[in-house]
């Protein structure tokens, strides 16, 4: 049977594990808009207009499956759509992804939270997603599905990197006492997702995070060095403009263990800490 991957939202983690596959699999991906459905067949993926198209005949041909798509706070779209047509594909799935976000932890202060860790989360989209899980993870006792969970911390990578910021003056060092993020590579996360199709454990949870949590103004000023630009300007969180959304990101502090990932899939990150990752995406020309 042909390996092929049903990636709903299929988006910049799903492509990079599209990438990471390669020959010998089939990849159909889902989007809502019709533009980036044609980019993804001229890229060579199969793509599915969802909601919209009929996506049980790609379901009865998958073999493994990948959810992207972010939750609300009803929960999951795609269980609510779909829960009687991933049941009835159970038996023949080899692996189910969803992937999570360490926004489910909540708050720890600067402290470490790993996979044992209570979730307690504080945003709306830390409850959305412990929600989905809980929902995905009930599907999976009644039906059998080979759901697996990785909790992705921030992710930055080609075209996501700090330099743009950097660049053209509008980046600030934000500085918050005791806080921390912790950040992966979209390479990573793609050899994290490899490693757990070729090494099934269903109902397994996985955080996916780098080895070096950090302050987010010392990701600035390593950019502005790699740049020979001057450091951006300190700001204090309590006078710094900011949207909601941005400043939600603040309202939560913590640092990621990720010795699942190593111990149990064998990963070796290829970029284990922000120092690295931001050299490889200079030399890439980013």
């Amino acid at each position: 049977m042909t390996n092929t991957l049903l990636s709903f939202g299929h988006g910049y983690t799903a492509a990079a594990l599209a990438r990471r596959l390669g020959a010998g699999w089939q990849v159909i991906g889902t989007t809502r808009r019709t533009e980036k459905a044609a980019r993804l067949r001229a890229a060579g993926t199969e793509a599915l207009i969802w909601p919209g198209e009929d996506i049980r005949p790609a379901l009865d041909r998958a073999t493994h499956v990948l959810m992207s798509i972010a939750p609300d706070e009803a929960g999951d779209p795609v269980l609510a759509a779909h829960a009687e047509d991933l049941a009835r594909a159970a038996p023949h799935l080899k692996w189910l992804g969803y992937l999570s976000t360490t926004g489910v932890y909540g708050d720890h202060d600067g402290g470490w939270v790993d996979e044992t860790t209570p979730l307690t989360p504080t945003t709306v989209r830390g409850r959305s997603r412990a929600l989905a899980e809980c929902q995905w993870q009930g599907l999976a006792t009644e039906t059998g599905l080979p759901l697996h969970i990785f909790r992705l911390a921030g992710i930055y990578g080609p075209g996501r990197g700090p330099f743009e910021k950097v660049r053209n003056g509008t980046a600030r060092r934000i500085v918050k006492e005791n806080q921390y993020f912790s950040r992966i590579h979209v390479d990573d996360i793609a050899t994290v997702l490899q490693a757990s199709i070729a090494r099934p454990d269903p109902g397994a949870i996985y955080n996916v995070a780098d080895d070096d949590p950090s302050p987010p103004e010392d990701v600035l000023a390593e950019a502005a060095q790699l740049l020979g630009l001057p450091l951006p300007p300190e700001v204090s969180f309590d006078e710094a403009e900011m949207t909601p959304l941005a400043r939600s990101f603040y309202a939560e502090s913590k640092r990621v263990r990720n010795e699942r990932i190593k111990a149990e899939l064998g990963v070796t990150l290829a970029y284990p800490d922000y120092h690295a990752g931001l050299k490889a995406l200079m030399a890439s020309g980013e």
